[in-house]
């Protein structure tokens, strides 16, 4: 209880922190883009740049190109090879896998010691001190935490340096005030096979008394229901009495909302997001009422923005800082770090909802949305839309994602959705049709698209197998860990793969009833 009371004092000294930026936004980006440039330019990068020259936000815009992973990479491949000062002064000794879904590719994204104290490690404190400002009478410290990550392995090209999924990185450098609290064993929580990994997890966690949890909630759901198989109890109250908080990201978490309410019957359960990625750690709730999350701005990041209705990837023209952004927009997210990206384009996509202070929602990726017809629907439409049918119909989804398909001859497209269901619903196409109603309530250009049928028929669906998406994933290496089913697709190669997991009696024809 001492240990717990202390912690939380010391936690609330970093609001009066957090309250400054939120004050001030402006002047401490551009405080950190000062330390940036400055301690940059005598690196590789920084001299080719001019980083010397550089004495405003404008020269900046002029004299360092946007960048995406295809840019980045040859330096990456150099840093694993050991060389030093290429894209930031000190040591680079981890690599994080990025979790994109578009790819099969790996990302290996640098982290400096800078970055991981800075930043990802800095946002996990803020995490716990943005959850006692909000829940002040909160007793997490005093149990144990269940995190659910990914795994590390030697890079083979440097003795000294490491690569593997971030929350693994971070498992491997955590404080020791975080490591005393943590379930499973970090050999347990470190292994790179799954199936194996889950069955440990849930054996060791279940053995304690786990007062939050953390983690991605479709891999966090797995853990839970094998506790549940295992324990045979009827929810985890009966497991873990003293179950409070589960803290979530990397994924929209509306629409695993009613089955972990489910899981976990108490009414005063909390539930806090963070955005943290590979290539930094960029929001916080720190409204437990809202949904919404606070932009962190003293992480060593310095922000830009390309609005999607100009963005045309590292050819893009139109970037703006953070002074210029609006509330309602679409923007594609662009970082430089203390981990040595420079102008990255992340991928992600976000919305502000508000300005004073900086808060914004996740919408989606800059490479995950549909806009075959004309529709333009993005991630943000999709989860909203699948959150309300689960909610109208009592269903749940374990995962789904969607692809165009294709006009052919004097057919009109539609969409395609893949559905896996925990719990289906008593008429998956009366699901399907409540979907399509609330796409066309929310978003105006997929309600011109299908009014009348002008560009695109009715939706079809198809109710995948249980287990099918986990075995596409397997076979892409991406099971478990940080690793995610792509929403939305704008061609249907990634769908035409997960169908071929499918068992010989698998009924392929749209709109099929469940069996």
């Amino acid at each position: 209880m001492a240990f717990n009371s202390i912690f939380s004092w010391i936690m609330k000294k970093r609001i009066h922190q957090i309250d400054l930026f939120r004050k001030y936004p402006i002047e401490v980006q551009k405080e950190w883009f000062n330390k940036l440039i400055k301690n940059a330019s005598y690196t590789e990068f920084g001299i080719q740049h001019g980083f010397k020259s550089i004495e405003s936000y404008s020269d900046f815009q002029k004299q360092v190109p946007l960048q995406t992973y295809t840019e980045v990479k040859p330096w990456v491949d150099r840093l694993m090879k050991g060389e030093k000062a290429l894209l930031w002064p000190t040591e680079t000794r981890w690599f994080a896998q990025s979790s994109g879904t578009t790819s099969a590719r790996s990302k290996l994204i640098p982290v400096t010691r800078e970055s991981l104290v800075d930043c990802h490690q800095k946002g996990g404190k803020d995490l716990v001190a943005l959850y006692f400002d909000n829940c002040p009478n909160g007793k997490v410290y005093n149990k144990k935490h269940l995190t659910v990550g990914g795994s590390t392995r030697t890079n083979p090209l440097s003795a000294d340096s490491y690569s593997g999924d971030l929350s693994a990185i971070l498992v491997k450098n955590l404080p020791w005030w975080a490591e005393i609290t943590r379930v499973p064993s970090r050999e347990t929580a470190l292994l790179d096979q799954w199936e194996e990994k889950i069955e440990r997890m849930a054996r060791e966690s279940m053995q304690e008394d786990v007062g939050l949890m953390v983690g991605v909630p479709s891999w966090t759901l797995v853990i839970c229901q094998r506790i549940l198989e295992v324990t045979g109890a009827k929810n985890l109250l009966e497991v873990w009495p003293n179950l409070e908080a589960f803290w979530h990201g990397g994924v929209g978490f509306e629409p695993y909302r009613k089955e972990f309410e489910k899981l976990i019957p108490e009414p005063n359960m909390n539930y806090f997001e963070s955005y943290n990625a590979s290539e930094g750690f960029f929001g916080i709730q720190d409204d437990i009422t809202r949904s919404d999350l606070l932009l962190m701005l003293d992480y060593g990041i310095f922000y830009e923005f390309i609005p999607m209705s100009d963005f045309k990837g590292v050819e893009s023209e139109v970037v703006v800082g953070l002074e210029d952004v609006k509330i309602g927009e679409q923007y594609a997210v662009v970082i430089s770090t203390n981990g040595g990206l420079w102008r990255y384009i992340i991928g992600d996509t976000i919305c502000f909802t508000e300005t004073d202070p900086y808060r914004f929602r996740v919408s989606g990726r800059t490479a995950s949305y549909i806009n075959v017809f004309g529709e333009e629907l993005i991630v943000d439409n999709a989860e909203r839309a699948v959150a309300a049918a689960c909610a109208k119909f009592d269903a749940q989804l374990r995962d789904y994602t969607v692809a165009p398909v294709y006009m052919e001859g004097k057919s009109k497209g539609a969409h395609q959705w893949l559905f896996e269901f925990i719990e289906a619903p008593s008429s998956t196409q009366l699901f399907m049709d409540y979907i399509d109603e609330y796409l066309q309530k929310i978003n105006s250009d997929y309600q011109a698209k299908r009014t009348d049928g002008l560009a695109m028929m009715s939706p079809q669906y198809l109710c995948l197998e249980t287990g099918q998406f986990n075995a596409w994933l397997k076979s892409q290496g991406k099971l478990g860990g940080q690793h995610k089913i792509p929403r939305l697709m704008n061609n249907r190669s990634i769908v035409e793969q997960i169908l071929q997991f499918s068992s010989p009696n698998f009924n392929h024809t749209p709109n099929a009833p469940l069996a």
